[in-house]
């Protein structure tokens, strides 16, 4: 049995029922998750006692605007399609990650999960192999050389790829632009406040983001059922509040059409017929590092 069958045997009401978008949903969750946020800023920017012990949490919340803007690429955080928009360009620009483009680069992740000919999350290669290669991943560094480079490549001329239809580069040019120009107004405005309140936290923030991402698809076959090539990690209510509930990661790529606060419920139904599972993200990553040169 396969993903496509698993979901066929749901009946008709409840798939229905599960797909159901929510901007009552999305905007509490998201007014909690900015209330994190500022509650880590103040305690940064105000200099209070311990407020480099904020750095580390605040860089996580800022760096885990990823998965946010991951489920406005399916336009499901929210029931508008506009405010999917909206908060999926504004976190882009924190994420140096422009949404247009991130958009088409999605979905064809989707289309192609764990295919190595054609997902474009394997265009730069296998994912680490050896240990030296596990902890240059994990440090983030190449993510940020490549979003950089993405970023200016997308301003100065958007450069064709099989995701990208040719009537979208003009937008993602226009795009990648505004970003810079914004950059040079927050940076003219803010300062070296930007270093503490944004650089700083997402630079140490990231390698959180790495591993857990690691875990999506790290050690799954490249093989068409999402069952298999896509793994589901089981962990605690606060990664999932964080994650938005993509540690439900097979649910989700089996019905990418399902908003975050519908995959638990879809995760119930589906939980006998997962293949790629792991009890937890530390588990996961001991046994990938063990597994490697």
């Amino acid at each position: 049995m396969n993903h496509r069958d698993v979901l066929k045997s749901i009946p008709a009401p409840e798939r229905a029922a599960l797909q159901k978008r929510s901007d009552a949903a999305g905007l509490a969750h998201l007014a909690l998750y900015l209330a994190a946020l500022a509650l880590t800023g103040t305690w940064i920017a105000s200099g209070a006692p311990f407020w480099w012990a904020a750095l580390m949490p605040h860089g996580i919340l800022l760096v885990f605007l990823f998965t946010l803007q991951h489920e406005c690429t399916h336009d499901t955080p929210f029931a508008s399609r506009w405010l999917n928009r909206l908060v999926g360009h504004l976190s882009g620009l924190v994420l140096v990650q422009p949404f247009t483009w991130f958009r088409h680069f999605h979905l064809a992740h989707h289309r192609h999960t764990n295919d190595p000919e054609n997902d474009p999350e394997l265009e730069g290669g296998p994912r680490p192999g050896s240990r030296r290669a596990w902890l240059w991943h994990v440090s983030g560094l190449p993510a940020w050389r490549g979003w950089i480079a993405n970023l200016l490549q997308q301003a100065i001329a958007p450069r064709p790829a099989p995701y990208l239809p040719a009537r979208a580069l003009p937008k993602i040019r226009r795009e990648a632009r505004l970003m810079l120009g914004a950059y040079v107004v927050l940076i003219a405005l803010f300062g070296w406040q930007l270093f503490w309140l944004w650089a700083l936290p997402m630079l140490l923030g990231q390698p959180v983001l790495r591993l857990y991402l690691l875990a999506e698809h790290g050690r799954c076959p490249a093989v068409a059922d999402m069952l298999s090539n896509t793994r589901t990690t089981f962990t605690n209510r606060l990664v999932r509040f964080l994650a938005w509930n993509m540690p439900y990661h097979i649910e989700h790529h089996s019905a990418p059409n399902v908003p975050f606060h519908k995959l638990p419920e879809l995760h119930r139904l589906m939980a006998p017929h997962l293949k790629s599972t792991s009890p937890s993200y530390s588990g996961f990553t001991r046994d990938y590092f063990a597994g490697l040169d």
